[in-house]
């Protein structure tokens, strides 16, 4: 019952992405329910070729062969229907399911990407929505086998109903063994699964960090833990194996039994005289057809078992609370003017470790403000909660005024840029990175933002200029052409607030020096958040504020710092010294 349950909830779930296809389904339903009919008169009519040749009656065998090759011809051209509609069906539902995880995977919370690896959402993404959209195209095939192989059954009860008896008798003992065999299968393979996101998350890992795994000589250390993840997986797909090799000699052996027992009582029966040799040898040839049943009730039911987990594990991403989406209010601002303001925020990535302690501070329309301090103080953290990443633990964060708890995505996201120290760069040309924050992007936009970010010269040295692939994570270019692209992506982007993140640290000094005149050409026409190291890149800043474990401990511009923060002249002097 529980199955049952679970097979129909699931059922209704994979239908919510086929319910705009009902002309297709209901098409696909007629030509099964012809399939049926013909799979229910199909052994009769050979059962009838059978008896008319032992008595030889050689034109009635002609004639019901004739009428057998019609019914034959009907048949494919129903399956070819039936396998259109069946295929287009799962090709348009493997799709949708795949764009709405993917839409799904962009709405977790970042909390939730940083306790799952990748693995669990390559492995679903991909495996798993296969697994859900084909259930369509096997129901095609499998279920019209089924219900031929029942026309078999009904042939056999008008033979003999002993011989039906027996027989339903032997498939349910084997049927019955099948399904435990699938039973403990599935359960072994929902570990296997979840060791395979853990070696697709750590391959993942492997091969965009291979460079590094070099640099660092880290091969031996890396392979050992690749063949200790390998070993547990491919264990585990071992078990299943194993299991299934049991089950599978048990079954052989009392299959080989009931064949040996059904012959017995076939002599048996010619013997009493209750059956003539010739009915017998079609109820013999009829055994191994019968047999095809159990295979194809229990690959239905493995198949639908494999259909119920990927199912859930779909399921759980897009509707289970152990997978948490973002939520934002519904309040919509079309142009915000930039003021925001931080009200006694306490904040951590875990909650015991808090990182902000009671932080407050006001940044005013168009203002740029640099913020200062040392590794581990919160600068980027500041960002993240900003552009609400994640959410405070307590406190409030408010832009024009407003908390932006009730603020709605589009009012937060496309009204701030952020410009990472370690920007993602796809794996596409650079004309479509660049298009990726405009769609209706023009050229000459497009060359405008590039000669802002200092990047025009080197695309233009390129053979392909705009349409050179970067590679993954760009890897082919350097660091320093990496953040003047998600400069120039930024520029297009063109929002009220702009959160520059190290934007500059990997470039060399003329090249900042250049994207400093580009931010200072920016100044007081939007609001400007610097995280920077290097003091000299901060120092024309309206304010800085200097933090230290997790506040504002001062706040001025860099003339007031040097005279009122001891820590801050400290750090700069140094920067000076070298």
């Amino acid at each position: 019952m529980e199955f049952l349950k679970e097979t129909k909830k699931n059922i209704k779930f994979a239908w919510l992405y086929a319910k705009d296809m009902k002309k297709k389904i209901i098409g696909y339903t007629i030509c099964n329910i012809v399939e049926i009919i013909i799979s229910i008169i199909t052994p009769i009519i050979s059962a009838s070729i059978i008896v008319n040749l032992t008595d030889n009656k050689l034109k009635q065998v002609v004639f019901v062969a004739l009428i057998l090759l019609l019914v034959e011809f009907s048949r494919n051209i129903t399956n070819y229907i039936s396998s259109f509609f069946a295929e287009t069906t799962y090709r348009e539902m493997f799709t949708k399911i795949q764009i709405e995880l993917g839409k799904t995977v962009l709405k977790l919370t970042n909390e939730c990407i940083d306790e799952n690896s990748s693995g669990v959402f390559i492995q679903r993404l991909t495996g798993d929505t296969t697994e859900i959209a084909s259930v369509f195209n096997f129901l095609n095939y499998r279920l019209t086998d089924l219900f031929s192989e029942i026309g078999i059954f009904v042939a056999i009860f008008i033979i003999d109903y002993r011989l039906f008896i027996y027989i339903f008798i032997s498939i349910f003992l084997i049927g019955y063994l099948e399904q435990k065999r699938i039973s403990n299968i599935n359960e072994k393979d929902k570990k296997f699964r979840k060791e395979n996101e853990k070696v697709t998350g750590f391959t993942g890992e492997l091969v965009r960090g291979v460079r590094d795994i070099k640099m660092l000589s880290a091969e031996k250390s890396f392979i050992k833990e690749l063949s200790t993840k390998l070993i547990n997986l491919n264990n585990n797909r071992y078990n299943i194996s194993k299991t299934r090799r049991n089950y599978n000699i048990i079954i052989g052996n009392i299959r080989d039994l009931s064949d040996f027992i059904m012959i017995a009582l076939l002599v048996y029966l010619i013997h009493q005289k209750d059956l003539t040799i010739a009915m017998a040898l079609v109820v013999h040839n009829y055994m191994k057809n019968a047999s095809y049943f159990v295979n194809g009730y229990t690959y239905l039911l493995e198949r639908l078992k494999d259909f119920n987990l990927s199912a859930s594990r779909i399921f759980d991403i897009i509707h289970s609370k152990d997978f948490p989406k973002e939520k934002f209010g519904k309040k919509h601002i079309d142009n915000i003017k930039g003021n925001f303001e931080f009200k006694n925020v306490n904040f951590g990535y875990k909650e015991k470790n808090l990182i902000l302690k009671d932080l407050s501070f006001k940044v005013k329309a168009n203002q740029t403000v640099a913020f200062v301090g040392k590794s581990g103080v919160g600068k980027t953290t500041i960002f993240n909660l900003l552009c609400k990443m994640y959410n405070t633990n307590s406190g409030t964060i408010t832009i024009d005024g407003e908390d932006i708890k009730n603020l709605d995505k589009d009012t937060i996201r496309n009204n701030i840029t952020i410009i990472s120290q370690n920007p993602y760069i796809f794996n596409l040309s650079i004309r479509d990175n660049l298009r990726l924050v405009k769609e209706d992007l023009t050229e000459e936009e497009m060359i405008k933002a590039c000669e802002m970010a200092c990047l025009d010269d080197f695309i233009n040295a390129l053979p392909d200029k705009y349409d050179t692939i970067v590679g993954e994570g760009g890897v082919t270019l350097s660091g320093g052409q990496r953040q003047r692209l998600a400069i120039a992506r930024a520029f297009i982007q063109k929002t009220e607030i702009i959160l520059f993140d190290e934007a500059t640290s990997a470039l060399d000094n003329v090249t900042q020096n250049k994207i400093q005149k580009a931010i200072e050409n920016l100044q007081k026409k939007y609001t400007i958040l610097i995280i920077a190291h290097r003091l000299s890149t901060i120092i024309n800043s309206d304010k800085i504020l200097f933090l230290d474990d997790g506040k504002v401990i001062a706040s001025g511009n860099h003339e007031e710092l040097l005279k009122s923060c001891p820590k801050y002249k400290k750090l700069y002097e140094s920067e000076i010294e070298k």
